[in-house]
């Protein structure tokens, strides 16, 4: 009859094994840290990994004494130690002992060193970036002369703008001798005063990629004073030229396509702008039309030759008002005049006399009113309608009542 087991006898079979495996006691494995945590009672923990798999890792406290860096992820390290079996959990894990940096992880440390200086330096500062032509006329381009990079630049920069003229600089962009030919190729093109320059070359690892994190050649794209686009390797692939550069483009054909307007689109949009200034400019000459034609109505409301006829012909109204007025009063003043003419007429002494009437005066001239005024003998004056009489009194008679 087969023999059945518990999970933890066979767990412990299974670290008996790993344990009496020489090889696994002693062992060396290269990879790229994932997942590191520095927990706090000072292990570490970490998963070590290549491009088909992994292996959970750790660090215990007591061994990190001799560790002389930090781990962090992405590094290339190469870890000493033993591969045994956790019983509790049922799986195994490397038991790290020492480790180091792979040469790719002393690259990553150096680049992350550089990275920090030229930061403090300022020279990722967005105040010294220059702003791109937006209609490049002549564009630059420092890279490989063969390869795919300048075969997709040519394309694209091409295609968006067939009047653009392109310069090449045959830089080599990988080796030793890679930084001082970019340096020179940036150096060309800025003698040659084209409008943008574009730096780059095609994907690679980090050590084909190399001479683009060298401080020389950062230092020589800070202080060109042509505007330049870093196009190094895939979207995924950073370094030192990208954070130095005025714009960092994720590939070379999109360096091209931020480097190079589209004629086709540029023309299109100035037939529409042309559309818009015309229907602009028809609506502002209608509009200054309308003003100078109002403007024309209060000028001459306005001008002294209206304003006299406005005012002769308010005075030649003020002058009809004015004679009807006079009229009017003279009018008023003959009819009342008239009446008092007849008035006066009924009480006027000569035409009393030329109705048979005379009145008497004494020789001084009184009016007589009373035959108490004379006395018998005296002269006398009568005044009748066309002279007067000279009498004598003879006899006075007194009237009753």
């Amino acid at each position: 009859m087969q023999n059945t087991y518990t999970v933890t006898q066979v767990n412990s079979y299974i670290r008996n094994m790993f344990t009496q495996d020489f090889m696994l006691q002693r062992v060396r494995i290269r990879g790229e840290v994932s997942n590191c945590k520095y927990h706090t009672s000072g292990h570490i923990y970490f998963t070590l990994k290549d491009a088909k798999s992994t292996i959970s890792c750790v660090m215990f406290s007591s061994d990190r004494k001799g560790l002389p860096f930090r781990m962090e992820e992405g590094q290339q390290i190469v870890v000493s130690g033993s591969v045994d079996v956790y019983e509790r959990d049922g799986k195994y894990q490397l038991y790290a002992r020492a480790i180091e940096l792979d040469g790719i992880g002393a690259l990553y440390e150096k680049y992350e060193r550089l990275k920090e200086e030229l930061l403090e330096r300022g020279m990722f500062d967005k105040q010294y970036k220059q702003s791109i032509p937006r209609y490049v006329r002549t564009l630059g381009v420092v890279t490989a002369e063969t390869g795919a990079a300048v075969r997709d630049i040519i394309n694209v920069a091409s295609r968006r703008n067939p009047y653009v003229q392109i310069i090449l600089y045959p830089a080599i962009v990988q080796g030793e001798a890679a930084a001082p030919s970019i340096i020179n190729g940036i150096h060309a093109m800025e003698r040659l005063q084209v409008d943008t320059i574009i730096v780059g070359r095609g994907g690679g690892s980090i050590e084909d990629l190399w001479a683009f994190n060298e401080e020389a050649v950062a230092q020589a794209i800070f202080d060109c004073e042509i505007p330049i686009i870093s196009a190094v390797g895939h979207e995924t692939d950073v370094t030192i030229a990208d954070f130095v550069a005025d714009l960092r483009a994720p590939t070379p054909s999109a360096a091209a396509e931020l480097a190079v307007c589209d004629f086709a689109q540029l023309e299109e949009n100035m037939a529409e702008y042309a559309y818009t200034l015309q229907h602009l400019c028809r609506g502002t000459i209608q509009r200054y039309r309308n003003r100078t034609k109002e403007y024309g109505m209060r000028l001459r409301y306005l001008s002294p030759l209206q304003v006299l006829r406005m005012k002769k012909t308010q005075a030649l109204s003020m002058e009809e008002r004015l004679q009807t007025a006079m009229e009017q009063h003279l009018q008023k003043t003959r009819y009342k005049l008239a009446l008092y003419v007849e008035r006066m007429k009924g009480l006027s002494p000569l035409d009393k006399l030329s109705q048979g009437y005379a009145y008497a005066a004494d020789a001084g001239g009184r009016t007589l009113t009373s035959v108490e005024q004379v006395a018998l003998g005296e002269q006398i004056r009568v005044c009748v309608k066309d002279g007067s009489l000279w009498a004598e009194v003879k006899e006075k008679e007194k009237a009753d009542g």
